[in-house]
């Protein structure tokens, strides 16, 4: 079979992006007009938004009414849920009252948390997704996790209790240590998520670090993903450096065909394939993820059609 491909940005309100006035034309201004607009570019998007707070029920029923009938969003899970740490500023303020004393003031892991409090995250977050689920426009929860997650058992039970917190959407998971998908990890990695019928998000990113996953292309469910967070050497690991500093970074047409072949055989693989660019710095996503599609063969313009309807496939 040959998959459905989206291909979009992992951000439409990023700041420089509206700032560069190089993709919304000047009459685009409010939020919904810009996503209204975005939705018009590409068949995807994915909301980073929720990595930093809860969403809200009433915001993903905006983002429904606002979008095409077959409009994709991937969503980030909240970085709780990831292990990274998290100021307590970004949990609802009744949970915050909910917690020990101790714990106020600093940042928190879930194992911070007392159970009820941590069963009451999950349960809010995956509410929160209802009107996307609902309208058939949730793609998948990306769980990134943070480059001290290493293989083993622990981590892997925590995976697969993550799927199982979520039962009816689907996960995929990207690692952010190399020891996952290294020659000794990697067969066992791979089974793992295979035999979980979770989706790894295969990256593009600079190479040579600790936090480098290697350029691999692997598909372990029916969704396959891969994210282009471009190859910014000099800053991917830099103390100090901003967001913005770490993903300023342009593809070259030669870099983006490196993936062709990948690209081609994760298709073949899957029933839908998600193509994602996070080098979100002013619009050079944007212009990624435009050439991406040149390079394909696929036209920009409002999204394909669903499992229902004609598909547009690339190959």
């Amino acid at each position: 079979m040959t998959a459905r491909i989206l291909i979009g940005t992992c951000s439409w309100t990023d700041k420089s992006l509206v700032e560069s006035g190089r993709f919304y034309p000047p009459e685009v201004k409010t939020p919904a007009e810009r996503l209204r607009f975005y939705a018009g570019e590409f068949p995807i998007v994915e909301i980073d938004s929720s990595y930093y707070g809860l969403p809200s029920e009433r915001n993903a029923a905006l983002w429904v009414e606002r979008t095409p009938e077959h409009f994709t969003f991937d969503v980030k899970a909240f970085r709780l849920l990831t292990q990274h740490p998290t100021p307590p500023d970004a949990l609802p303020k009744d949970l915050r009252e909910g917690l020990p004393k101790p714990e106020r003031g600093k940042n928190l892991y879930p194992r911070d948390l007392p159970s009820e409090v941590r069963d009451e995250v999950w349960r809010r977050f995956a509410d929160a997704l209802l009107p996307l689920d609902s309208a058939g426009k949730l793609g998948v929860i990306l769980f990134q996790f943070p480059p001290w997650f290493m293989p083993g058992d622990e981590s892997r039970d925590y995976i697969a209790e993550s799927r199982k917190r979520l039962p009816q959407y689907r996960i995929a998971v990207e690692f952010r240590n190399d020891r996952w998908l290294s020659e000794r990890n990697r067969e066992r990695t791979l089974r793992f998520l295979s035999d979980q019928r979770i989706p790894l998000v295969c990256v593009d990113e600079p190479q040579g670090f600790p936090t480098s996953v290697p350029p691999i292309a692997e598909a372990t469910a029916e969704i396959g993903l891969v994210r282009f967070h471009g190859r910014n050497a000099a800053t991917w690991a830099k103390p100090g450096a901003t967001v913005a500093e770490r993903f300023d970074y342009l593809y070259s047409e030669g870099e983006l065909a490196e993936w062709q072949p990948r690209i081609e055989r994760l298709a073949e693989q899957t029933e839908e394939l998600h193509l994602l660019m996070n080098n979100c710095y002013e619009d050079k996503a944007v212009r990624g993820a435009r050439q991406l599609g040149t390079l394909l063969g696929q036209a920009g313009g409002p999204p394909p059609e669903g499992p229902q309807g004609q598909q547009r496939t690339l190959f």
